[in-house]
């Protein structure tokens, strides 16, 4: 019941004021983004790596109106995979970027500015021996988020894709990624979709969620398996199994700070695991998605905010 009013208020500019101005949220934060700087992201990432895991980072921003700040997105971009490159990082960790945050809601121009933005990070990482993700965003994002990837593949084959199990159209979706070469990141969905476009009951998000992993799994590309659900993880290995995929054809990826010794268990059994590292000021959205995903969070945040007063 929770989960709908979090959303809301991830996108109030009221409530993104009072809980940024107060230090004391910086409790549960740190719990899920490592730090606001990149050189926090950096050394995260090598932690990860060290222990065994696979690392995606997502330089925090979205719905961008502003070509300066877009640009800066792309700049921020190029350091985190100069760093990660100068460190012998690449290898194991690839960069996630939303097209909002590089300029795709700019008015008339935004998706040839994405576009533009894209692909200047895709040479980057392309030139630091790693790979991009599009990550993908609300329902009315979709279509443009698609064929950008599609240009981006003409040059960049290797650029990964996302969907969410909870829009109506996934499965169709999916069917249409999955031949070879095609990385997909499938994942249940964070966003307040209307019922017109997404399951609303988390039973029926599950059911195409497992829909459209049989369809991943069986079809020629590299699936990405993005949950924390023990079900999905337990029907993913199954899926994997039935239709003789080795481990490292496929991957699971989770969230950092969620399921920590899960990631372990998985990556010491010899499974692929990559941690999505968030990182940056623009923290709060990505906070409260995280909120509504885990309502029991909820009162551990208040508290922090109450006794940091």
């Amino acid at each position: 019941m929770l989960r709908q009013p979090l959303l809301m208020l991830a996108r109030s500019d009221k409530v993104k004021a009072f809980v940024t101005a107060m230090p004391v949220s910086s409790g549960i934060v740190s719990r899920y983004v490592p730090g606001e700087a990149t050189e926090d992201a950096v050394a995260a990432t090598g932690d990860l790596i060290e222990s065994g895991l696979h690392v995606t980072l997502d330089f925090l921003g979205e719905d961008t109106l502003d070509r300066e700040q877009a640009d800066a997105t792309v700049a921020a971009y190029l350091s985190v995979l100069e760093q990660l490159s100068a460190k012998g990082l690449s290898r194991n960790a690839e960069v996630s970027v939303k097209l909002s945050a590089v300029g795709q809601a700019l008015p008339d121009v935004g998706e040839k500015v994405a576009l533009e933005n894209a692909r200047t990070i895709c040479h980057a990482a392309r030139n630091a021996g790693t790979t991009v993700t599009l990550d993908m965003e609300d329902h009315t994002t979709t279509d443009s988020t698609l064929g950008t990837l599609r240009e981006l593949r003409k040059d960049f084959p290797e650029t990964g894709a996302v969907l969410q199990s909870y829009l109506h159209r996934t499965e169709a979706d999916c069917r249409d990624l999955a031949y070879e070469g095609s990385r997909v990141r499938l994942c249940k969905g964070a966003y307040n979709e209307p019922e017109s476009v997404a399951w609303q009951d988390k039973h029926d998000v599950d059911k195409s969620y497992v829909r459209c992993l049989k369809v991943l799994m069986a079809g020629q590309g590299y699936p990405m398996v993005a949950t924390h659900d023990p079900r999905m993880v337990d029907i993913a290995g199954a899926l994997a199994t039935r239709n003789g995929r080795s481990q490292g054809s496929y991957e699971y990826q989770m969230l950092f700070g969620i399921r920590p010794d899960e990631q372990r268990r998985l990556a010491e059994a010899g499974e692929k695991v990559r941690v999505y590292l968030p990182y940056g000021q623009e923290w709060y959205g990505y906070l409260m998605r995280r909120l509504a995903e885990r309502p029991s969070n909820l009162s551990f945040f208040l508290r922090s905010l109450i006794s940091k007063k």
